[in-house]
């Protein structure tokens, strides 16, 4: 018999704990409102971690986007540069000047280095 009434009593000890959580009685007890500043220190820490998860993941889009850009601008630098390294070649300076209807020639002579000599004055 005393199998059966420690059976009984956990059966009722089952039985109220899960009639007082149901009954929302766990709530008003001692016990929790002891574990409470480390409960709410849980949720706080839990909402943090989210939170910096949020932030990463954001950045990183961000750091992408970025990249994304200056791939495109480098892309268009070179071209610009090729097409500023086209438009200097001196062909391309004389037709521009011919079709634009300057009379301004080519020299026929290379040019030449000036040198000019210092007078000591004393």
């Amino acid at each position: 018999m005393t199998n059966e009434a420690q059976k009984d009593g956990k059966g009722r000890g089952r039985k109220n704990s899960l009639k007082s959580f149901l009954g929302g009685n766990i709530l008003a007890s001692e016990r929790l409102t002891r574990e409470l500043p480390f409960v709410f220190f849980i949720v706080f820490l839990g909402i943090l971690l989210i939170a910096n998860r949020y932030w990463s993941e954001k950045t990183i889009r961000q750091i992408e986007a970025v990249q994304d850009s200056i791939k495109e601008l480098r892309a268009e630098s070179v071209t610009f540069e090729t097409e500023l390294m086209r438009m200097n070649r001196p062909s391309e300076i004389v037709s521009k000047v011919r079709a634009s209807g300057l009379d301004l020639m080519e020299p026929l002579e290379p040019a030449r280095k000036l040198k000019v000599e210092k007078l000591d004055q004393e």
